[in-house]
């Protein structure tokens, strides 16, 4: 019998993202699998970043543009939380 190991990305959600800003309700959304994930806000400028397990059910979430702004997070068992430099904030979820 010939076993071959399972491919394992760490417990960390991949999906489809959803994101709202809480002050203009515009959007982002992309996708995941594994720790990197690839966001495209309401302008078209696409984010790719990654997601670091952190430990019990917490990820840390790194994203840059390719003009080398960055956005930021965390998420929890309740949703996922970013903030950019200018203090913008989108909450989410990962379908």
């Amino acid at each position: 019998m010939i076993y071959r190991r399972r491919r394992s990305y760490g417990g960390t959600p991949s999906g489809f993202y959803r994101f709202e800003n809480t002050r203009s309700r515009s959007g982002m959304t992309g996708y995941g699998e594994g720790d990197f994930v690839r966001l495209r806000d309401e302008y078209g400028n696409v984010w790719n970043g990654m997601a670091d397990p952190q430990g019990d059910n917490i990820v840390r979430y790194r994203f840059r543009d390719a003009t080398g702004k960055s956005i930021t997070g965390i998420s929890d068992s309740f949703g996922i939380v970013l903030r950019d430099e200018k203090g913008n904030t989108w909450r989410g979820f990962v379908d």
